[in-house]
């Protein structure tokens, strides 16, 4: 049962049958030449076509009207948060992860490349409505255009639609369970630093009256540069769209075990006396 006051699994099951008619449809107004697409990797798609898409979808006769129009916003006009409002009232923030067609000819990056779609910083307690927010991830790729073969256009090809007050404690809890904690009022998500996990390990108390930029500033704590990657929040739902489509995490940052022997080499002299 739903914490009173939330969305509901029935309410988000109901929502996202109203958005289902997107699925198939395609923005033919963002053509690409498939002869060209050998000069471009997968990733390079999405930062062109991924806004341009969140600004078409309201908008586009072509595209199933299905009572979405964009939101005003509430942190302003850059990162406005949500991006839409829902006739039947809820608000949605979009989300699209590309998915690789194996059929056409690009480029392919030297390592296997984590989807870069995520809930930031920007998405925390202070403004999510936990009873009205949800998120509406959308899967897409290049496709041909049935009348036009020899280009490809962005093709919604599956969606979802998830509890954004849900994923937002499951990503808080997964830096906070990694040593991680928020510093500000929702302002900076941090993980350990090599330092920070090393004194951990040797029960010495942490700093935390600051926190580090970047790596090496001798800080107990780092800002998460990874902080909300879709694929490294563990929520079960959005696990399970982003594995149906082959979009898993990576272990980078945060998850490697160097010895200890080597993370003390960053500690100061004498903290390990």
């Amino acid at each position: 049962m739903a914490e009173a006051g939330r969305i509901t699994k029935e309410e988000l099951i109901a929502l996202r049958v109203k958005l289902l008619p997107l699925i198939g449809s395609q923005f033919t107004s963002l053509s690409l030449p498939k002869v060209a697409l050998s000069a471009f990797e997968p990733s390079q798609v999405g930062t062109i076509v991924g806004s341009l898409m969140d600004a078409l979808i309201p908008h586009l006769s072509d595209i199933p009207q299905v009572g979405l129009q964009k939101h005003e916003g509430i942190l302003g006009e850059r990162e406005g948060y949500p991006d839409y409002k829902h006739e039947s009232g809820y608000r949605l923030e979009l989300k699209l992860v590309y998915v690789d067609n194996a059929d056409l000819q690009m480029k392919k990056p030297p390592t296997p490349r984590e989807p870069s779609a995520r809930l930031t910083e920007k998405v925390t307690e202070k403004n999510v409505d936990k009873a009205k927010d949800a998120l509406l991830v959308i899967a897409y790729q290049l496709r041909p255009q049935p009348e036009k073969p020899d280009a490809v256009s962005p093709t919604i090809i599956d969606l979802e639609v998830l509890s954004m007050a849900e994923l937002i404690e499951a990503r808080d809890r997964r830096m906070t369970d990694a040593g991680g904690r928020w510093f500000g009022d929702y302002e900076t998500p941090t993980i350990l630093s090599k330092i920070g996990r090393a004194k951990l390990k040797l029960k010495q108390p942490l700093d935390a009256s600051s926190y580090g930029a970047k790596r090496g500033e001798g800080k107990d704590y780092n800002k998460d540069t990874n902080f909300g990657k879709l694929a490294r929040i563990p929520h079960s739902e959005l696990e399970a769209f982003l594995a149906k489509h082959c979009l898993t995490e990576l272990d980078e940052e945060g998850n490697d075990q160097e010895a200890l022997s080597q993370v003390l080499e960053e500690l100061p002299p004498g903290t390990h006396a």
